[in-house]
């Protein structure tokens, strides 16, 4: 378990941010970092080689770190719907062929197989599952030998609803199916083991649980991938693109591994900086020392809303750092901006009040969001 970080934020005492699924705040030193590398442009002459990729190349070290794969494996991207593009772009998929995703997952995770199915003549079809009920077993069932692609993420962003990667993974490997993840509502908040879980692609924006500058992102890219196509042809992403003098020549073949995948102009003198102090915090608090935390934390919480007379999503069927609450019929339309107007912050996604704290939260935010909501519903 770990105590409140609030010190580590920019968190006023009066405000009870709760909010991590929307944006998280930004930690002093991540700011420190990114002023520093702000600085840093405004000096161009001051800019080296190395610093085109050394930042970049430590940034796929410490997410491999996070998620347990090797750093050849990771793409810097600026979001994830540019990581999830990459994976439709490089998959293949058969006339009457099934892509099988969640209904209401995040748009960006759909709109390229919406796409794919229409390309290929293949069908895009979207799994419902009821407020609070499992995910995994209605999965389970609609994946089946016409399944060519599962494209889904770990939790269901509007209610937490807890997605079991591993079987998932297991079923596509029965069928042949390849799977494609969005982790940007888990990646850094619960435990994600990709030599476990074995995507074929997994997009993460880092501007929620990552705790990173907003326009940054990762992609993991399987092995049997590293010879696909691109969305952009860049410099830096070929052999010997650390002699300058060379580039005159240009070389057409692609440094090795997933490199081939990253964004163009990777090397974000200003951001970059930030990503790594971000991850080396989540590192240095361990990713399941966050979980446990947030978990413990969460059920206490969800039995005070339950006092309250809200209905949260099951404990064995949503994310341990995430909470979803079912609003009654008849709730006030202004809910949200009544709780801004009592420092309380937080999100309502598809009639579902979301929950998200972190370890800046401690008792007294959890008190100010009860007895608001005690009042106002």
């Amino acid at each position: 378990m770990l105590s409140s970080q609030k010190q580590l934020f920019d968190i006023l005492d009066e405000v009870a941010y709760l909010n991590t699924a929307y944006m998280s705040p930004l930690m002093h030193s991540v700011v420190a970092a990114v002023e520093e590398g702000v600085r840093l442009k405004a000096r161009p002459w001051t800019l080296k080689i190395d610093h085109f990729f050394d930042d970049v190349e430590a940034a796929k070290v410490l997410f491999g770190e996070l998620v347990n794969a090797p750093a050849e494996r990771i793409a810097v991207v600026p979001s994830a719907s540019y990581g999830l593009s990459t994976a439709a772009n490089n998959l293949s998929l058969s006339a009457g062929q099934r892509i099988i995703a969640l209904r209401h997952q995040f748009p960006s995770h759909t709109y390229p197989w919406k796409r794919k199915a229409r390309e290929t003549g293949g069908d895009f079809v979207e799994v419902d599952i009821a407020q609070g009920q499992a995910a995994t077993p209605a999965l389970l069932e609609a994946i089946d030998t016409r399944t060519g692609i599962v494209a889904v993420p770990n939790v269901l962003w509007t209610t937490g609803a807890y997605v079991d990667l591993l079987a998932i993974r297991k079923r596509c490997d029965e069928v042949g199916a390849a799977l494609v993840l969005d982790l940007t509502q888990s990646a850094g908040a619960i435990v994600t083991d990709f030599q476990k879980i074995r995507p074929d692609f997994a997009a993460v924006a880092n501007y929620k649980w990552m705790l990173c500058p907003y326009s940054t992102g990762f992609l993991y890219v399987d092995p049997a991938h590293f010879d696909g196509r691109p969305l952009e042809e860049g410099w830096v992403t070929r052999e010997g693109a650390r002699n300058f003098a060379s580039l005159t020549e240009n070389p057409e073949t692609y440094a090795p591994g997933a490199i081939r995948y990253d964004m163009g102009e990777r090397a974000n003198f200003a951001l970059l900086p930030g990503v790594n102090r971000a991850l080396t915090q989540l590192l240095d608090w361990g990713v399941q020392s966050i979980e446990n935390t947030l978990a413990a934390r969460n059920a206490v919480l969800c039995e005070r809303l339950h006092a309250v007379g809200l209905t949260t999503v099951p404990a064995e069927n949503r994310g341990a750092h995430f909470i979803g609450a079912e609003l009654p019929k008849g709730t006030r339309e202004d809910l949200l901006s009544e709780l801004a107007k009592e420092n309380v912050f937080l999100s309502i996604r598809n009639g579902s009040l979301r929950i998200t704290p972190h370890l800046w939260n401690d008792d007294q935010d959890f008190d100010r969001l009860i007895d608001a909501l005690q009042r106002l519903i």
